[in-house]
């Protein structure tokens, strides 16, 4: 997710404030996997029967929404909050920010997302759980094939990314400074409402993959949840500056 950092790239970008923002960025990526992944992870919610599968849903819904939009919101002013890798790529075709910030972003993200997964991992005692882990990224092959999933995850994370470039547009500098975080939480919401049910809702490709690998459950579905997100974000560029700029 992000509100947006203006930078043309190069040397001065090598300062105390890029080190403040890769920092922001691996604090952030470490927040929403520790506490979103780790609200999807509850085992109270996920022993819940199937007649209780909305409230699910919805309760981890609510918590992608609300808690990434928080983060996007205090990483703002150091960062631009984009806490996601494919939304990172997004900005640097759309020249808002550099090529050395987008791959140190990047970088740092997956560096706090590990943190995270690692730290939720080590608090629920996973590793003595014999029942499935709750939270991860897959797909049923019975429901989806890999072309529809990937389809999925890129057209979600388009959506947010759509919401994100409509948001920072410099004809909106006089919006107030909650809205921006506040309009990505409510697409992100609103997509972890349409994808849980197929996909359990990446659109972040630090979200799709470090909790699978920590956990020990990565499957060949990894590649739909790292590349998808990242060709939904690549599309929305073009897609916003040709038709919604």
């Amino acid at each position: 997710a992000v509100v947006s950092t203006q930078s043309t790239g190069g040397l001065e970008d090598l300062d105390r404030h890029l080190i403040k923002a890769v920092l922001a960025e691996f604090l952030g990526t470490f927040l929403l996997i520790l506490f979103c992944v780790g609200s999807a992870n509850s085992r109270v919610l996920a022993a819940l029967g199937s007649e209780f599968a909305p409230l699910y849903y919805l309760v981890i819904s609510l918590a992608f929404g609300l808690g990434i939009g928080t983060i996007v919101h205090i990483c703002s002013t150091a960062s631009g909050g984009n806490v996601n890798p494919a939304v990172s790529i997004a900005l640097l075709l759309d020249a808002r920010i550099s090529v050395i910030r987008a791959l140190l972003y990047i970088i740092f993200q997956f560096a706090g997302g590990f943190a995270g997964a690692g730290v939720l991992y080590g608090l629920g005692n996973h590793q003595n759980i014999t029942v499935d882990i709750a939270g991860a990224n897959s797909y049923d092959p019975d429901m989806l094939n890999g072309a529809q999933a990937f389809f999925l995850e890129a057209f979600g994370t388009m959506f947010l990314v759509l919401t994100i470039l409509a948001s920072i547009q410099e004809k909106r500098k006089d919006t107030k400074s909650y809205m921006t975080p506040l309009a990505i939480g409510i697409s992100i919401l609103i997509m972890h409402i349409f994808l849980i049910p197929y996909t359990n809702c990446a659109i972040n490709p630090v979200r799709g993959t470090v909790w699978n690998i920590i956990t020990g459950i990565a499957t060949d579905q990894f590649w739909v949840f790292l590349f998808g997100p990242i060709v939904g974000g690549i599309v929305a560029v073009p897609m916003f500056n040709i038709i919604f700029a």
